[in-house]
């Protein structure tokens, strides 16, 4: 499993990362077998949100009820949770902040997380009061480092122009079928394509001139929740005709090939999973550092439907 640190990191995470959203209604069993199923895969970082599950904190708690850490195995995996968006409103106040950080490590038993992502961009947000609340967090010890997510180069600067602490992370959507930060790079300058259109003001030149790892959500998502392509051979046949291929010369399952066309990209990307079944994140972190050779991931590009001029 390939790992990455953080500048102020306590421990190296995996670049392949399971994400908890939909564990609000498991079991505990459930919740340990599947956490279980990660950690022997070599999978230490687990992604949280305030807003995951049927109320607030619900699957921060779930995953706390259920998962009873040691104090040594707390210091062997990476936790981040996310905080900003609330019942119809974004919200990056101070207090909102500081009240929902100490929520989530109340739900989570934990003393600390990680990483804290700011979950959605909030047009209302006062660069300064979002200073003074990592601030606050860093000097209690309740976070580690801080991020984004669904951010822009443009929001990110806003920030820092008051934020001190580093920037480490931005959590973005991302998979082979829907990736317009790569696809509009490759066409750039093409009058009349879509794919040259930029939709993101060139946030993935930026995340890596500044140091920033992207963390890609719905790695197998056709579009935004619009169903997977792993099987789909009404609409990408081609693409799983060569995912399957590929997936045959490396020993692994076409799932471990979508994820290491993402983990391939020199920009050194995290894959967040949305899975609650066991084998597939066995399967996901097969793709970790698998060396898919340029020809290959051009290849699976193409296959999704991208045009390489």
């Amino acid at each position: 499993m390939k790992t990455l640190s953080f500048p102020q990191s306590r421990v190296p995470a995996s670049n392949v990362v399971l994400g908890l959203m939909r564990i609000g209604e498991l079991g505990d069993e459930e919740i340990r077998t599947l956490y279980g199923a990660a950690r022997d895969a070599g999978v230490n970082a687990f992604d949280h949100a305030d807003i995951y599950g049927p109320a607030r904190h619900r699957c921060e708690e779930r995953f706390g009820e259920a998962v009873k850490l040691t104090a040594a195995e707390r210091e062997q995996i990476s936790i981040q949770s996310k905080v900003g968006i609330r019942p119809g409103f974004f919200d990056f106040s101070k207090e909102h902040i500081l009240r929902t950080v100490d929520e989530s490590l109340a739900a989570l038993h934990t003393e600390y997380l990680d990483v804290l992502l700011l979950h959605r961009p909030d047009t209302l947000v006062e660069p300064e009061e979002v200073a003074e609340a990592f601030d606050a967090l860093h000097a209690a010890g309740k976070v580690v480092n801080f991020g984004v997510s669904n951010h822009t180069p443009g929001q990110i600067e806003l920030l820092k122009s008051a934020v001190r602490q580093p920037l480490v992370a931005n959590q973005v959507q991302l998979s082979i079928t829907h990736c317009p930060m790569i696809a509009s790079g490759i066409a750039a300058n093409m009058g009349g394509l879509d794919q040259s259109v930029s939709r993101d003001n060139g946030l993935l030149d930026y995340s890596r001139l500044h140091g920033m790892t992207l963390q890609a959500w719905s790695p197998f998502q056709k579009g935004f929740f619009d169903g997977v392509f792993l099987g789909d051979r009404e609409n990408y046949a081609e693409l799983n005709d060569v995912l399957e291929e590929l997936a045959g010369k490396y020993g692994v399952t076409p799932t471990g090939i979508a994820v290491a066309w993402i983990t391939r990209h020199p920009a050194n990307m995290q894959v967040v999973l949305g899975t609650t079944n066991p084998g597939r994140v066995a399967e996901s972190a097969a793709g970790s550092e698998l060396p898919l050779t340029r020809e290959e991931w051009y290849r699976l590009f193409r296959a999704a439907g991208h045009v390489v001029p």
